[in-house]
């Protein structure tokens, strides 16, 4: 997903396509708050939306169509991303942890932990320097932060509400008997005919353990130790039901309650740590069960309207134009974004005898006297 990027050109910037010998004029779209938009930006936006339509399996006319209507929306999206990074920069939202931690990850799970290699991976795999790359990490967690402090904290219900959603949805919550796990993978791949690289391992895998359950988060532990593709999701795994584990893994979480922690579980690839995070019974589950779930439910329904509410607000109080041609599809009703081109602006002139009409201006230059004169108006040369 291509984050928002700050543009920083000029008013007139040119872009070769060398490979088709064509020259792309960078234009002004949109100005917000000191910030530009671009037609790149968004020729840019285009094809990252249809590289994401093709890997979610559209061709041909769907594809079309799903162009058709999402393309109109691509400077509302634009506007709607700047906004909400710049108000994260104003509220000073501290994120730099936040993105070292995300490369700190990736670096792992690459196993690209030399800093030149992994700038030139980042090169490879997105087209973009690196600076440009942590930019756009750091900038898409001030969206979020944005989101959650200001959006998803003011979204209110009563317990009233869970209750009555739950009453009305039973047939929702009807449940197969499912077992919900996150994983800790340690491998030992390659290293079966070393024991200390393998006693190395082990001792890792029981520390974790400790650690778990001492009450430090799994997700956590995943992220950052885990060996598993599953590290990035904090080592969530999709449920399982009776009889789709092996039998000594089964036999490890299946009865065991929500919290549990497993010791280390031999596998052949290496070691396995689980943490049972619930277990579904059969039947119609309880509402305690489903409670969290039913919130996040209210939660999503709401979170569309309340962030355009936002948004609208956002706009409302900033800075914004947008060129003729081109349209905001969720401009606020009363913003005007006419575009004002200062190369058009003609200075305002007048005339003396207007000046002297003017009757704020009399007023002025009855009360302070004219410099090189006397209070009394008599000339000081004389």
């Amino acid at each position: 997903m291509r984050y928002l990027v700050v543009v920083l050109a000029g008013l007139a910037a040119f872009t070769v396509a060398s490979q088709a010998d064509i020259v792309t004029i960078e234009q002004i779209i949109a100005k917000v708050n000191g910030e530009i938009i671009t037609n790149v930006d968004l020729d840019h936006d285009r094809a990252d939306l249809e590289k994401q339509l093709k890997a979610n399996g559209l061709t041909g006319q769907r594809l079309e169509d799903a162009l058709k209507a999402e393309v109109p929306n691509l400077l509302r999206n634009k506007i709607d991303n700047l906004l909400l990074v710049q108000k994260g920069k104003e509220m000073e939202l501290k994120v730099d942890p936040d993105v070292n931690k995300y490369i700190a990850d990736l670096q792992r799970q690459t196993g690209t932990t030399d800093p030149q290699k992994f700038e030139a991976l980042v090169r490879q795999e997105t087209g973009k320097s690196y600076e440009d790359f942590k930019a756009d990490i750091k900038n898409n967690l001030l969206l979020q932060g944005v989101m959650r402090e200001e959006v998803m904290r003011k979204i209110q219900f009563k317990q009233e509400e869970i209750r009555a959603y739950y009453d009305t949805h039973k047939d929702e919550f009807q449940r197969e008997e499912r077992v919900f796990l996150r994983e800790i993978a340690i491998s030992t791949q390659g290293k079966q005919d070393n024991p200390a690289a393998v006693a190395a391992a082990e001792k890792k895998a029981k520390d974790l353990v400790d650690r778990a359950r001492r009450g430090e988060r799994f997700n956590e532990l995943a992220q950052t130790n885990s060996d598993s593709p599953t590290a990035k999701d904090g080592g969530a795994l999709d449920p399982y039901k009776k009889g789709e584990l092996a039998p000594a893994i089964e036999a490890a979480v299946w009865d065991k309650e929500r919290g549990t922690v497993t010791d280390p579980i031999k596998i052949p690839t290496g070691l396995l740590i689980l943490r049972v995070d619930e277990h579904h019974k059969a039947g119609l589950a309880e509402f305690e069960e489903v409670e969290q779930e039913i919130q996040n439910r209210i939660l999503d329904s709401r979170r569309q309207a309340a962030l355009r509410a936002y948004l609208t607000k956002l706009r409302d109080v900033s800075f914004l134009e947008i060129k003729a041609g081109h349209e905001d599809t969720a401009a606020a009703p009363s913003k005007d974004t006419t575009w004002n081109d200062p190369a058009q602006l003609k200075p305002e002139t007048t005339t003396k005898e207007a000046v002297l009409a003017a009757p704020s201006r009399k007023r002025v230059l009855g009360v302070l006297p004219i410099p090189g004169t006397k209070s009394s108006g008599s000339s000081s040369s004389r």
